[in-house]
């Protein structure tokens, strides 16, 4: 079975490949955000806590919370339930998928590091990937850099070079719900449109009675 380890805290994941199904028997019969113990998997592993966030079996069927088996079900899917996209307004379709709790048939299975022990292990807590791409969305942005409503967003939005052709650049993205002067005026002639229209249309009623 393949463990697929994430750190939230480093940005770093790291997959271990486990062939030894004693190491694996303190993961069966537990269910999707459980916490359990890795000392099993390894002597670097001592003092490590694991959360369990999902997994797939051999044939690709995933994990999904809430459905108490360990065996592969085939579920009604309806708009807003995880593991479907509706095409079609009002569709619904019976899908196969796999219950929250670990069986022996997983090929793979995604963990979550919680506590960390001893040891450090490599390509896991030994390392930091800082993110590339800064908040886009206003309201973010501010929660960031701790400002008010009244300063400008627009300073503090985090860009990147890009290098193409031998010609650098620097690229900002897009600010997501922010509220200007322009965006203020434009909501406004289109409520005075909107009103205009109304009065017109409620005249040229009145004229034709």
């Amino acid at each position: 079975m393949k463990l697929n380890i994430s750190n939230p805290l480093n940005n770093v994941q790291k997959s271990i490949e486990i062939d030894d199904e004693k190491k694996l028997l303190p993961f069966m019969e537990k269910r999707i955000g459980n916490a359990v113990p890795g000392d099993s998997i390894g002597e670097e592993f001592t003092g490590y806590v694991f959360r369990i966030t999902g997994g797939n079996d051999k044939q690709g069927f995933p994990m999904i919370q809430g459905v108490l088996t360990n065996n592969r079900v085939r579920l009604l899917f309806k708009k807003g339930m995880k593991c479907y996209r509706p095409r079609k307004k009002g569709e619904r379709k019976r899908k196969s998928v796999r219950g929250c709790i670990v069986g022996q048939d997983l090929s793979a299975l995604n963990l979550t590091l919680v506590k960390k022990g001893v040891n450090e292990i490599p390509g896991l807590t030994d390392k930091a990937v800082g993110k590339k791409l800064g908040p886009k969305r206003a309201s973010k942005i501010r929660k960031l850099f701790n400002l008010d409503k009244s300063d400008d967003v627009r300073k503090y939005v985090i860009g990147r070079a890009i290098t193409k052709n031998g010609k650098t650049k620097f690229i900002k993205p897009k600010i997501q719900r922010l509220v200007t002067e322009k965006r203020l005026l434009r909501k406004r002639n289109l409520l005075q449109a909107k009103e205009k229209h109304f009065f017109l249309n409620k005249r040229n009623q009145l004229n034709i009675l």
